[in-house]
């Protein structure tokens, strides 16, 4: 069956029941991989997806929340928003080859505000790659 992704060998349909507030709900999250269904059990499946948003959530939002405070944003401007995501995950891009340099992303973001010079080499520099 074609789904329209390259290299995409399984889709994996997991569904999810919780209950909130008393009423229970019943959710289906679709995941594609470009394994072939036979390379994995179901456990090794599950297994896959529970380190792909424990790392989302770990290396990803976290950053992005905690230390550049995204999900304070007041706007209710899509375009606005949209962008300013995309900013910030070339942004994390960009730390993640720093990181021998500064260590951490908090080490990282207080040098960038100490030094103004700082942002400005970072982005010629990888620009001109």
């Amino acid at each position: 069956m074609e789904c329209g992704f390259p290299y995409a060998r399984s889709i994996i349909a997991v569904w999810l029941k919780c209950l909130r507030h008393g009423k229970e709900t019943e959710t289906v999250r679709y995941y594609i991989s470009s394994l072939a269904p036979a390379e994995r059990t179901e456990d090794q499946w599950h297994g896959l997806i529970r380190g792909h948003w424990g790392g989302v959530e770990n290396r990803n939002h976290w950053s992005r929340d905690t230390i550049w405070r995204e999900d304070a944003t007041r706007s209710r401007n899509p375009n606005l928003v949209g962008n300013l995501a995309l900013l910030r995950n070339a942004l994390l891009a960009l730390v993640a080859e720093e990181r021998e340099i500064y260590g951490t992303l908090p080490a990282f973001t207080e040098a960038m505000q100490a030094d103004r010079r700082l942002p400005f080499n970072l982005i010629t520099r990888n620009l001109c790659r």
